[in-house]
């Protein structure tokens, strides 16, 4: 990623984490209307896990400029996630709800330079997510 769509995805993450419990919750309603097969790999609380998940988009955006520090915990995340029932094909879904989110979101500050800088961070993430624990597989 180029130092612009780094500062891009940083500085619209700022606005969106503001609100993150609001986000986490458009997050995971906006993931399960469009698959609704993925409700229950949820058990736990949904507050708690709308926590981590902006727990999560913050370590990895502040991670941006130097990525390769945080790709080996994102490795271990997603073969962690297997046994939880993630399948490869659920990577371009949740990054659909990511982008769906942030645009309710950021509204008309989430202008087509802003999303072409988080789909190429989502892809980046979730590519070396996907090789990590399905080798070969395609995100």
């Amino acid at each position: 990623m180029s130092p612009d769509e780094i500062w891009s995805v940083q500085d619209t993450f700022a606005a969106v984490a503001a609100n993150s419990e609001k986000v986490a919750d458009l997050f995971y309603t906006r993931l399960f209307e469009i698959a609704p097969e993925v409700r229950p790999l949820f058990r736990n609380d949904m507050k708690a896990q709308g926590m981590k998940l902006m727990s999560a988009l913050t370590l990895v955006v502040q991670s941006l400029g130097h990525l390769e520090s945080i790709l080996p915990v994102a490795r271990k995340l997603a073969i962690d996630h297997v046994s939880y029932g993630v399948e490869a094909r659920h990577y371009p879904i949740v990054g659909e709800a990511l982008i769906w989110t942030l645009d309710k979101g950021l509204g008309k500050a989430f202008t087509d330079d802003v999303r072409e800088a988080w789909q190429k961070a989502y892809g980046l993430l979730s590519a070396a997510m996907t090789e990590a624990a399905y080798p070969g597989a395609k995100s």
